[in-house]
């Protein structure tokens, strides 16, 4: 009896022993992982992910067969393995993109996030990875709007939380003359809205209308010159350096062995323009 006493109070010992040892490893493998950069954490997991619209064609969206797909989706994957790891793609509201990045939901942002003064005190940009030109899209019959000087009391729809509102309500409004914003989620629903008669104008790049206009029939026009162009970055949390550079490193590389130019021809079936 007293034996077997004996041994179970050496195995309660021996149990806290382990315990207290696993205890040690748990927390020296957090204060490792604490210790890593976010380039470095990526690389140890194996993975980084990606926030996304999901909606936005040609640049991400779902394809026919429920996978992300597109323009900014090719770019994130050919990073994702410069850097060694794979690319885990996260759909989220334009508007919920950058919070979402500033709180760890996202490694990084490639998602057309466009590169402005008031963003980059919030979050990290890489170089630019593509220029778009924004011109004002109408109806077909429309007769009304041939520019953005014809915006005064009129209703224009915009991307909730996209750099095109910010510009309507600071830039445009200010120089034209009150009009009314109607923001929205994704390009589909602005479109239609559109083509129903809902707006009257809204402004986005040619290569976004194409595949929408195709797939849906919508009777929109682009009219004028270009308003503004937009350049477009991965976005990256405040601080990450290293990420930053070694993201910086993978574009130069894409650019120079023709990687990128294969990518944006794939998209938008022309030559990207010279920097």
């Amino acid at each position: 009896m007293k034996k077997a006493k004996w041994l179970l109070s050496l195995a309660a010992v021996s149990s806290l022993a382990l315990a207290a040892c696993g205890a040690d490893t748990t927390k020296e493998t957090e204060t490792k992982n604490e210790d890593l950069n976010a380039l470095e954490q990526i690389q140890e997991d194996g993975e980084i992910t990606v926030g996304i619209m999901g909606t936005y064609a040609p640049y991400n969206y779902l394809n026919e067969n429920k996978e992300y797909d597109g323009f900014d989706v090719d770019i994130a994957k050919e990073l994702a393995e410069r850097l060694g790891v794979e690319a885990e793609f996260v759909a989220q509201d334009f508007s919920g993109l950058i919070p979402g990045l500033q709180k760890g939901k996202f490694d990084i942002l490639v998602s057309q996030v466009t590169i402005t003064d008031e963003r980059q005190k919030q979050i990290d940009f890489t170089e630019p990875y593509i220029t778009n030109q924004v011109k004002v899209i109408v109806k077909e019959s429309n007769t009304d709007i041939q520019s953005k000087e014809d915006f005064k009391g009129k209703k224009i729809g915009v991307g909730l939380g996209t750099n095109d509102e910010t510009y309507l309500r600071t830039e445009l409004m200010p120089e034209v003359g009150d009009f009314t914003i109607n923001t929205y989620d994704d390009v589909i629903t602005t479109l239609k809205d559109l083509d129903s008669g809902r707006i009257d104008a809204t402004i986005n790049n040619v290569y976004a209308l194409k595949p929408v206009v195709e797939q849906n029939g919508y009777a929109i026009k682009a009219v004028g010159e270009p308003i503004k162009s937009d350049k477009a970055a991965v976005a990256v949390k405040k601080g990450n350096t290293e990420l930053v550079e070694a993201l910086n490193k993978a574009l130069e590389e894409m650019k120079q062995d023709g990687t990128y130019e294969e990518i944006f021809m794939k998209w938008f079936e022309e030559a990207p323009p010279a920097e």
